[in-house]
């Protein structure tokens, strides 16, 4: 080989590594799910970026609630996996997917109507081990975490109100708080400003924004465009049980796949 066939071009920069893209938190692969003739998700293959607020979106019956249950393990799907941060939670069971880091509300607040609010939050931390249950060690702990994060949702002055006495957005703050209780990294959030009063809703975009500002993974889904677009770092649509489009909110609004089946224009 010649001198000149070994020398490198003068002025030629190396070819330069391509950009890491972000870190998925959660992510599915074919994941399916039918109940009777009715394919609720159809080969649903996604993920979402780890450290950001993430929504997902689409239409009514797109197959968005049945993915957070399966995802949640309060379903299991019929094909496909399911991973966290790496980890294959495939069927296990929602408590033991709760105590990995992911935490979840529901479309409907599931808060306990006849006890206090604190006893909500207290109900909400689970002793792992019957030793545990019995002597209920830190509870003077988990009590003072209990009443930081009621401060935090703004609802510290109702900890001994029966939670049926409070408002439906009290209720979804209320909800957060517990879910907070367990301390998840990955949050997911069904439809957190449904039937709220703009005033709760702005309360709880920023709480969500302070959240992740700490280290906190959201994944949202919403109806709520205004708050979806505002909010969030990445979207992904659902028609049909399956995501047809994904990206930042700009890209989104403009997508003539989403204009079609999630606007109908």
């Amino acid at each position: 080989m010649s001198e000149a066939e070994g020398a490198p071009e003068v002025g030629r920069k190396p070819a330069r590594e391509p950009e890491p893209g972000p870190e998925p938190s959660l992510a599915t692969a074919g994941l399916t799910k039918a109940f009777g003739g009715v394919t609720a998700l159809d080969s649903a293959t996604v993920s979402f970026h780890h450290g950001k607020v993430n929504a997902l979106i689409g239409p009514n019956g797109s197959g968005k609630t049945t993915f957070f249950n399966c995802v949640t393990g309060m379903i299991r799907p019929d094909v496909g996996h399911v991973t966290y941060r790496g980890r294959d939670l495939t069927g296990w069971p929602s408590h033991r997917i709760a105590r990995a880091g992911v935490g979840r509300s529901f479309q409907l607040c599931r808060v306990f109507p006849r006890m206090t609010v604190l006893d909500n939050l207290l109900a909400a931390v689970r002793p792992r081990s019957l030793t545990g249950q019995l002597a209920r060690s830190g509870g003077r702990e988990e009590t003072e975490r209990a009443r930081g994060w009621l401060t935090r949702m703004g609802i510290e002055h109702l900890e001994r109100a029966e939670a049926r006495h409070l408002s439906w957005g009290q209720q979804k703050l209320l909800e957060l708080a517990g879910v907070l209780m367990s301390e998840p990294e990955l949050i997911l959030l069904d439809e957190p400003a449904g039937g709220v009063n703009p005033a709760l809703i702005d309360r709880i975009c920023d709480l969500v924004r302070e959240l992740n500002a700490e280290g906190r993974t959201f994944l949202i889904v919403e109806h709520n465009m205004d708050m979806v677009m505002s909010l969030s770092d990445h979207v992904v649509v659902f028609d049909r049980g399956r995501p047809i489009a994904q990206g930042p909110p700009s890209v989104i609004q403009s997508d003539e796949r989403v204009l079609g089946a999630y606007l109908g224009v």
